[in-house]
């Protein structure tokens, strides 16, 4: 994983904390939320200020996400807001965080310039011992102050000031403007400059969560699924359950729901170019299980191998060539259906809601596309990753770092953005459907 962390591809855009002011901040959070505490005073943290060198230090990388759940956080900074979510047990979970942020910038800018924020994400359980208590999270609500509980002060404060303007004998309260004025010490005039935190409620319906191996919960759908990925999980539930080692099913639930399109058919993407390059990572896993040095392997030598391994190509990379065969020259309908091991890679999220959700999906049904999968799902990239021939490693590594880190925004806009959509006629949309009319037909 050196190789990884040195090109900005694992723990890249995390806050790097050596203020000794915030190192103080962050130890008084972290005892204010855990009754744990750090002697270290040069770490990195996230979106969520949970830091891999205080996990390490602790013995424990789930130090602000006890069971899984329940998320806590620490903000020494609204920068924050850039850096990734490690660990994440709930694929919502970084998007919720995010919104909380900007949705106060202004307020948690206020409030980090004094102290830091503390808080949790709160939902209804407390474990996740079973699917149905992990099914059962369909709200999540913010609850969040300083250690020195500023924002309730100033919530205290702001009730004090209301009942001595209306209370007609305030004025001689004595102890009442005592305590205003106690309170306005710690707060600030609240009047001018208000501290509150809006926006704390979110709903959480269709998501990804690690628990049991890995389940993908569409509970937002007229007929709520969930897609296991392990064939040992237990998934006691009502909804209808889907295995991920069955891609009739998980295709049929896609189609019948029309979360995806064919990248041949969408708008405003080079599906050529997507194709060819899926293709070239089909290539790189073959020709690195066989020992190739693939240092600086440029698109001609991987052709070159692919000439050279071609007995070894799996039915992937030959579905996939005639469907790019089909898109460019006109060449036959590939008879590509769920049953045949190209059709994952020839799918992306169609323009709704859950684009990421079902494009993390996708990548897993489609491992071998090493981009998609780092884009949508780090944490199975970064698994498999650990079990790759040395020279994948370095060629994906490599690849990565030159054609995705320099430009996040365009890459993810050219894979996976989308153009308004535009009326076809019936001629020519039964030519654009070709190779899925089998699979919508069934």
């Amino acid at each position: 994983m050196k190789r990884l962390i040195e090109k900005g591809l694992m723990f890249g855009n995390l806050v790097h904390v050596t203020s000794p002011v915030w190192i103080e901040r962050y130890k008084r959070a972290l005892r204010h939320l855990t009754g744990r505490e750090t002697e270290l005073i040069d770490f990195h943290i996230d979106i969520s200020g949970y830091s891999p060198e205080v996990g390490d230090a602790l013995g424990d990388d789930l130090y602000l996400n006890h069971a899984g759940v329940n998320r806590q956080f620490i903000l020494l900074t609204t920068d924050q807001v850039r850096a990734p979510l490690l660990n994440a047990q709930f694929s919502t979970s970084r998007d919720i965080l995010r919104q909380f942020i900007v949705s106060n910038e202004d307020a948690l800018f206020a409030l980090t310039a004094r102290d830091a924020v503390a808080g949790e994400m709160v939902n209804s359980v407390f474990s996740a011992d079973t699917v149905a208590q992990v099914l059962s999270i369909g709200r999540i609500e913010i609850e969040a102050d300083t250690t020195e509980a500023t924002v309730a002060q100033s919530e205290r404060l702001g009730q004090m000031i209301d009942r001595f303007k209306t209370d007609k004998d305030a004025w001689f309260d004595d102890v009442l403007i005592a305590q205003m004025i106690g309170v306005a010490k710690q707060t600030g005039d609240v009047t001018r400059n208000p501290v509150r935190l809006g926006q704390m409620a979110f709903e959480q319906r269709n998501f990804w969560t690690s628990h049991f191996g890995g389940l993908y919960c569409f509970r937002g759908l007229e007929t709520p699924t969930v897609v296991a990925v392990s064939d040992d999980a237990v998934v006691e539930t009502d909804d209808h359950v889907i295995r991920m080692s069955d891609p009739h099913s998980v295709a049929a639930f896609l189609q019948e729901n029309d979360l995806v399109e064919p990248i041949v058919q969408a708008r405003g993407i080079d599906a050529a170019a997507i194709l060819r390059q899926k293709m070239d990572f089909i290539i790189v896993d073959v020709a690195a299980t066989m020992g190739e040095d693939l240092s600086g392997a440029s698109r001609r030598e991987l052709r070159g191998l692919a000439r050279r391994y071609r007995t070894l190509m799996p039915e992937a990379f030959t579905g996939l060539q005639a469907l790019l065969n089909w898109a460019e020259n006109g060449g036959a309908w590939p008879r590509i259906t769920s049953d045949h091991p190209a059709y994952f890679y020839s799918l992306r999220a169609k323009d709704h809601s859950d684009v990421g959700l079902v494009n993390m999906l996708l990548a897993e049904m489609a491992p071998l596309d090493i981009r998609q999968l780092f884009i949508m799902h780090k944490q199975a990239f970064y698994a498999l990753y650990a079990t790759w021939p040395e020279g994948k490693r370095a060629y994906v590594a490599e690849f990565l770092a030159a054609e995705y880190q320099v430009d996040k925004a365009g890459a993810r806009e050219a894979l996976f953005g989308h153009e308004a959509p535009m009326e076809v006629p019936e001629r020519l949309m039964v030519e654009r459907v070709g190779p899925w009319g089998a699979v919508k037909r069934r």
